[in-house]
């Protein structure tokens, strides 16, 4: 049964926090946390993801870049990541968690490319790859955790 679910990208302020939002509006029920593998802990999230989501009725402001851990790792039912390297990444630091971490675009077997520093079309395009990823992920994720479906 899942109830937590870790969200992991590079630097825990472009990707990961706009996947985090999504999956927590889709998933009210569910606990949703994001963090990265290379993270200045504490830092905000860029200012193109926080203007992008908040076109979309999100407001990721507040959030605050954190490190992924074993005990954060360990802790989680689910870990969706952006790319497969991270994929492997995660193995190689924790393996005890490998069978339980996926790449956010595995259904259509897509990485979610890294748009920090580069221009708003960037944030775009990984914001609508995560859109996709989150609505091929969340039937699975309801259905694994007993949720009603709508």
């Amino acid at each position: 049964m899942i109830k937590t679910v870790l969200v992991v990208c590079i630097g825990n302020i472009c990707r990961s926090p706009m996947a985090e939002g999504l999956l927590r509006q889709a998933l009210p029920n569910l606990a949703v946390t994001s963090a990265g593998l290379g993270a200045v802990v504490g830092s905000p999230p860029d200012p193109i993801a926080i203007e992008l989501m908040g076109e979309f009725g999100l407001d990721i402001s507040q959030h605050r870049a954190q490190q992924l851990s074993g005990t954060l790792a360990s802790q989680t039912d689910l870990i969706l990541v952006m790319e497969n390297e991270q994929k492997h990444e995660i193995q190689r630091r924790h393996p005890v968690v490998s069978g339980k971490v996926f790449r956010l675009g595995e259904p259509a077997k897509f990485d979610i490319p890294d748009p920090y520093r580069q221009p708003r079309e960037s944030f775009e395009r990984a914001f609508q790859q995560i859109q996709h990823g989150v609505q091929a992920w969340v039937p699975r994720i309801q259905a694994l955790a007993g949720a009603e479906r709508e």
